[in-house]
């Protein structure tokens, strides 16, 4: 397994940022076509009142700062420069999507004003390849998944039925309630297996890829969930990614770069669970040779090493 995918992470709200200007992004999309990846995924294009690109629509209805430079814009043109193809990440207002009283119709009408904005200012850009829908959910969130149904359908419309990524995770041991404070349990495999088939059956039609988290379980049970999901998936004829985080849960500081061992032995799991595709979050700050964090240097050698074994390079 090999991760051929990864998010661009650049408009968060809990990883430091890098400062990064167009001449370090163009050599760590150099550094990512090093590593076959050929997949990049805006993981939101705003978030509250920050924003990737100019957008008119967020300027006025949640009085976004206008950005610096257009991030967008400079993704796609890497982009198409590296033969990638790039995904559109939805806008993420901040309201918790999780909650009942998630205001949906509201929330999908502003994301679909922003979706079509871009579309009309970058839809036609060669390396356009697809949408990603930004709220991350763990198999309960009834609201949530009405907003990827009511999102989804016109996407595929308005693009011609360009496919639709969304994230979730898996409730586990080091997922986070409401409140921020991780769950301290695991879900018993078969209330998670129940959950997701119901989603899925929401799902199905609506989204074409599902790249499942792998950070929140712990690594010793982690091949059973991601057989669950990979059997779930093909009965709802989805495709079945893995994401697997290249940051560390376990450890007091959030985030920093994973311990080598834990994602070779995550990949190798996704592997045997015949998954169809590896993407992680996220390169940039957490595998790259050109990141802020030392570390992630030493993990791409690493990286490089395995893949050189097993023959990827």
């Amino acid at each position: 397994m090999k991760i051929t995918a990864t998010f661009l992470d650049e408009i968060s709200h809990d990883i430091p940022h890098q400062n990064w200007g167009p001449k370090e992004w163009d050599a760590d999309f150099q550094a990512m076509k090093a590593v076959g990846i050929d997949t990049v995924v805006l993981i939101r294009c705003g978030w509250k009142r920050w924003m990737t690109f100019p957008s008119e629509i967020l300027r006025k209805e949640k009085q976004c700062f206008e950005p610096t430079i257009d991030l967008v814009q400079l993704f796609l043109d890497l982009a198409e420069k590296y033969g990638m193809k790039f995904f559109f990440g939805t806008y993420d207002s901040g309201n918790p999507w999780w909650h009942d009283d998630y205001p949906v119709e509201a929330e999908t009408a502003l994301m679909t004003k922003v979706n079509d904005e871009f579309y009309a200012k970058y839809g036609k850009h060669p390396a356009f390849g697809g949408w990603y829908l930004s709220q991350e959910i763990c198999g309960k969130d009834n609201i949530a998944s009405q907003c990827y149904r009511k999102m989804a359908t016109h996407l595929k419309e308005m693009s011609g039925n360009l496919p639709i990524l969304i994230s979730p995770g898996i409730q586990g041991a080091k997922a986070y309630n409401e409140n921020m404070v991780k769950l301290g349990n695991t879900i018993d495999p078969a209330e998670h297996e129940a959950d997701w088939d119901r989603v899925m059956a929401r799902l199905q039609g609506y989204v074409d890829i599902i790249a499942f988290q792998d950070g929140h379980v712990e690594i010793e049970l982690l091949p059973t969930f991601l057989k669950i999901n990979k059997k779930l998936c093909d009965k709802y004829g989805i495709q079945c990614w893995t994401n697997t985080e290249t940051f560390d849960r376990d450890m007091p500081i959030d985030f920093l770069p994973i311990k080598w061992d834990k994602l070779y032995l995550k990949l190798k799991a996704a592997e045997e669970a015949g998954f169809d595709r590896a993407m992680t979050f996220e390169f940039s700050h957490f595998l790259s040779p050109n990141s802020s964090y030392r570390s992630a240097n030493h993990l791409y050698n690493r990286y490089r090493e395995y893949l050189i074994e097993r023959k990827f390079l």
